[in-house]
């Protein structure tokens, strides 16, 4: 018995094309960095307006959506050498290159369209965001470590996206939220840049600081999350504008920021993935407290 295409359920196509479009998208990613947007415009507003909220979320998320699409259509070959990235729709040929391409375009022009329905500045660092994510990120990854620094600029917009959605202004308030994910980027990005370390290798990918996988490299994220540590406590000295926080507060941070150190550390002594990994989730679990905290704080003054 021959079995035709027209005979496999539609219910089925639909949720493999489903799921193939959130892989592409980076649906997780996409919504923590949302959330980080929405975190930003909290903390700048006097008082909410949940159509700003809403064309702020659906706006961040299609320019995330669109720089993740650019970047796997780019690395379709690399992706397919990784255990992590090979089941991906594009090395596998389950979606075509045009259809990811029609995919990006269209999240770029949309995304970008909503983000200057809030205010010109607002789709200026979207728009700055995907180019050095797409077009200098992307393919500095397979010729020096020094991407890393490149891609935390993008990384580092959304959460001062949000202050500038809400003000239509770009100062000292935004300046402090995007330097405090910036150096957030590093122990976060080398973390798992250590636990990729073969697999990015097989790729012709060395993301580890001066391309060494050792001490060296460790030194190097414990100086990035001290620095991380002390901009996100520099509001409490009120030398930031509208953005500060309360004594309290910068002891809260301070301590979930030694956690961090702790599991630097301990990586530095031992050197093991396991350490990485406690690194890695420490780190999401910071920039996660750091943005609920920073906004409690707001609306307790």
């Amino acid at each position: 018995m021959q079995i035709t295409s027209n005979s496999i359920p539609k219910k089925v196509n639909f949720s493999a094309a489903f799921t193939d479009f959130k892989q592409l998208t980076k649906v997780g990613l996409s919504l923590s960095v949302v959330f980080s947007s929405l975190a930003g415009y909290l903390l700048a507003v006097e008082e909410i307006q949940i159509s700003i909220l809403i064309l702020l979320a659906i706006g961040g998320y299609l320019m995330v959506g669109a720089s993740n699409a650019f970047n796997q259509i780019i690395e379709k070959d690399t992706d397919a050498l990784m255990k992590r990235t090979m089941n991906r729709p594009l090395p596998t040929g389950r979606m075509h290159v045009s259809m990811a391409m029609v995919i990006a375009v269209s999240f770029t022009i949309l995304g970008l369209a909503i983000l200057y329905s809030i205010n010109p500045k607002s789709a200026l660092f979207g728009a700055v965001s995907i180019f050095l994510y797409t077009s200098v990120y992307t393919p500095l990854k397979s010729v020096t470590p020094l991407a890393v620094f490149v891609g935390a600029i993008p990384g580092a917009i959304p959460f001062m996206l949000g202050w500038v959605a809400a003000t239509d202004d770009f100062s000292i308030e935004p300046g402090m939220l995007f330097l405090i994910q910036f150096f957030w980027q590093f122990p976060h990005f080398w973390a798992i840049a250590w636990l990729q370390y073969e697999e990015y290798k097989k790729a012709g990918f060395n993301l580890m600081p001066m391309g060494q996988k050792n001490k060296k490299a460790v030194v190097q994220i414990i100086i990035y999350t001290v620095c991380l540590i002390i901009v996100s406590v520099i509001p409490v000295l009120k030398l930031t504008g509208n953005f500060y926080i309360y004594p309290v507060t910068a002891v809260i941070l301070a301590f979930l920021g030694g956690i961090m150190l702790f599991y630097a550390i301990k990586l530095y002594k031992n050197q093991t993935n396991k350490e990485a990994r406690q690194l890695m989730l420490s780190s999401v679990f910071y920039i996660t407290m750091v943005q609920i905290i920073y906004v409690v704080d707001k609306f307790l003054h």
